[in-house]
């Protein structure tokens, strides 16, 4: 049986390097990027800058079909960690609310992370929708009614009204992406090509 030779230090390296590339690529690193740029304007423009985090969200799915490099290991997990960046940037601004408003946001907050560190634990994506982001929902209402100086008490009768129909949004939300998986079958391109085309298609 022939001996078999020690590997050098430099092919130990080579494999290292190897080993992190399965782990980081650089693909992930620019998505990670954008992702923490498009979360820091919350903290100046509460209601603006969660639209725009809420759009950079999906500027992943725009990155990974126009770039190649390296690709993304385990999207779900790496979408979810990223997530919680921008999560935060929301708590921050909403720690400084009112009692009300502020102390929802806690508790929604805090059910979301519950299901957060469920999924990271089970690895399955349908637990998401027992624990739907509705803190994420609840954060864009009352920066919108902040922004557009909206009459809102959050007196127990609006809140019961507004809270069921946050939650049944959000509800329908994570359904479509984590159970349903509605758009698992479609690129970022061509969903971009079909609501233009939808737009752009003669009424008669």
């Amino acid at each position: 049986m022939p001996a078999v030779k020690p590997r050098s230090w430099h092919q130990n390296l080579i494999n290292e390097r190897e080993s992190y590339n399965d782990l980081v690529t650089w693909e992930m690193l620019l998505i990670a990027a954008v992702r923490v740029a498009g979360s820091l304007p919350v903290l100046r423009w509460a209601f603006v800058g969660a639209i725009l985090a809420m759009l950079m969200d999906l500027s992943d799915l725009f990155i990974r079909d126009l770039v190649d490099l390296g690709g993304v290991k385990d999207y779900q997990r790496f979408d979810k960690w990223l997530d919680q960046v921008y999560m935060l940037a929301f708590l921050t601004v909403a720690l400084r609310w009112d009692a009300v408003p502020r102390n929802i946001a806690i508790g929604l907050y805090a059910f979301r992370l519950a299901g957060f560190v469920t999924f990271e634990v089970s690895g399955e994506r349908d637990i998401l929708l027992f624990f739907p982001n509705v803190f994420e929902f609840w954060f864009v209402f009352v920066a919108g009614v902040q922004f557009f100086n909206v009459r809102f008490s959050y007196s127990r009768a609006q809140l019961a009204a507004a809270l069921p129909l946050l939650l049944a949004g959000k509800l329908l939300h994570e359904y479509s992406l984590h159970v349903g998986r509605w758009f698992d079958g479609f690129s970022s391109l061509e969903a971009v090509e079909a609501v233009w085309n939808w737009l752009t298609a003669p009424f008669w």
